[in-house]
């Protein structure tokens, strides 16, 4: 039986923590990663434990101002973009967007709707949903060939 979605109910930051460090061990050969969710629920958060998960020691910062934030990893490069400041999606072909989607690379992308349709599709569709005060829901749905062979590893 193939699995391309799961819901994970995430009580609190150390339940997001383990996810993505158990997300983390699956997705070392690269992928790209959508980041869904309102404002507040918790797509930076998640991302820094995915980063800190893959080996990152320092601090990881939201790249809202940036679009971008690089981090070269010993085996991996990550790519955590924010596009939720993004005025119109060319402005990604004017940073070279497609050169950042490369085998072997790990793109995380928050706010990506804003940045159609020049984005590739994900491998893994992430949505983050608040359910209460400090507890947050995970929908992990599976968009690819890659996402779903991550999803069956995760599962």
């Amino acid at each position: 039986m193939t699995v391309s979605e799961l819901i994970v109910p995430l009580e609190n930051e150390q339940a997001t923590a383990a996810i993505a460090s158990k997300l983390a061990a699956y997705c070392q050969q690269g992928a790209v990663f959508y980041l869904q969710g309102d404002l507040g629920a918790g797509k930076t958060t998640f991302s820094r434990f995915l980063l800190q998960a893959l080996g990152h020691q320092g601090n990881v910062k939201s790249p809202t101002y940036t679009l971008v934030e690089t981090y070269q990893l010993a085996n991996l490069t990550v790519y955590h973009f924010d596009l939720y400041r993004l005025h119109d999606p060319e402005e990604l072909e004017f940073m070279g967007i497609r050169d950042y989607f490369q085998p072997g690379h790990l793109c995380l992308i928050e706010w990506p709707e804003r940045g159609q349709p020049l984005l590739p599709a994900p491998d893994l569709a992430l949505t983050l949903t608040r359910t209460g005060p400090d507890s947050r829901q995970l929908l992990i749905n599976a968009q690819s060939p890659r996402g779903q062979q991550i999803m069956e590893q995760l599962n």
